[in-house]
């Protein structure tokens, strides 16, 4: 039997900064771009999320709602340099780690527990290394499973410690919302509710031909998870083939400054990505979905690796003005980078033309599916 933590700092930018200016130190802070520039909250902390700020969040309206909040330019470096210290504590714990980001990573903690160790003690004694030797908060979920890890460390935060009992994993998932469950999307929770499904358990209940006519290609495993049922291992090594963000509207979209505006926010928040997963990419693909349903992408590949806010966003934008026509309306847009390369070449030029060649574009029928 498997025991796998999922541990997840909270806040994790903004903690980072508090630590290190003591002065902002239970006050509501703001991470990301200043709102004059279009930028966006990579993280807030506590205090500001009381007042309705979220990361993604346009920092505009995050000001708008906590006046009070002191905004605070993100620095990507600091915060390698911190996760470093806690992945190197969740390393000495055990070898099986699996970062999902810097702030957050599965462990696989089966050893530990064979050698005598109960899962809640390790949690706890886990936090507790966090907290003295980072000044960080963990939360921590803990099952036998990543879903049920996954799902249990979101529970309670901040400093949320939840241990679900091995036989308990279909229990614990049942009364919970359905979109908890990986890979349940808006959209996707949108259909379920049709179908009058509102929680876990309900969905687990369905037989798997309605899964089959749901979910296609992915009915069994969704099912799995519904049930607390899943076997994926933790992954020591992970190679991310892209990073994206999308936005499907509420209204059909085709104003130029609206869609801009969206276009350069999911820009800004796929760069953070790649700053703070340590990566940069080469290719920028726009994803576009007509009021007709039709759904099609565009791709520029620049002359070297970035993961720099300004040629993300200039070229994304080249992309979508390219599609802008009279009466030209949207349901849905996308930005995305991959063709990922090695972080540690020169820097690219301060000043590069973007090149849009004929060659690069290419377009794809999506379903577009959850």
């Amino acid at each position: 039997m498997r025991h796998i933590i999922h541990a997840d700092l909270d806040a994790f930018y903004a903690t980072v900064e508090q630590l290190d200016n003591p002065e902002l130190a239970g006050k509501p802070v703001l991470v990301g771009g200043r709102p004059e520039n279009r930028g966006v909250v990579a993280t807030a902390s506590y205090e500001a999320r009381e007042f309705g700020v979220h990361s993604a969040m346009p920092m505009r309206t995050a000001v708008n709602r906590c006046p009070q909040g002191i905004i605070v330019p993100p620095r990507f470096g600091r915060y390698r340099e911190k996760s470093g210290e806690v992945m190197a504590i969740f390393r000495d714990l055990t070898g099986l780690v699996e970062p999902l980001s810097l702030d957050e990573a599965y462990l696989d903690v089966t050893a530990v527990v064979e050698a005598g160790q109960a899962p809640l003690a390790i949690a706890l004694d886990l936090k507790r290394r966090i907290a003295d030797e980072t000044g960080m908060v963990l939360s921590v979920g803990v099952g036998t499973c990543k879903t049920v890890a996954k799902i249990g460390s979101d529970l309670d935060k901040p400093d949320g410690l939840v241990v679900v009992q091995p036989g308990d994993e279909a229990a614990f998932l049942a009364p919970l919302s359905v979109n908890k469950l990986w890979g349940i999307g808006p959209k996707t929770a949108e259909r379920l509710h049709r179908e009058g499904i509102e929680t876990i358990g309900q969905l687990a209940e369905q037989p798997l031909e309605w899964f089959a006519r749901m979910f296609g290609q992915r009915a069994a495993g969704v099912r799995d998870k519904a049930m607390g049922q899943d076997d994926e291992p933790v992954h020591t090594e992970r190679a991310a083939k892209s990073l994206s963000s999308e936005t499907t509207f509420a209204n059909d979209v085709g104003d130029e400054a609206e869609l801009r505006s969206v276009v350069e926010r999911q820009a800004v928040g796929v760069a953070h990505q790649l700053e703070r997963k340590g990566l940069k990419g080469r290719t920028v693909t726009v994803k576009l979905r007509l009021a007709d349903f039709t759904t099609f992408t565009r791709q520029s590949t620049l002359p070297y690796h970035t993961n720099a806010e300004e040629p993300i966003k200039e070229t994304a934008w080249a992309l979508l003005s390219a599609e802008l026509e009279p009466g030209r309306t949207f349901r849905l847009l996308g930005v995305g980078v991959t063709n990922f390369g090695d972080t540690s070449e020169a820097a690219e030029p301060e000043e590069q033309q973007l090149p849009l060649f004929a060659g690069d574009d290419a377009s794809s029928d999506d379903a577009g599916q959850g």
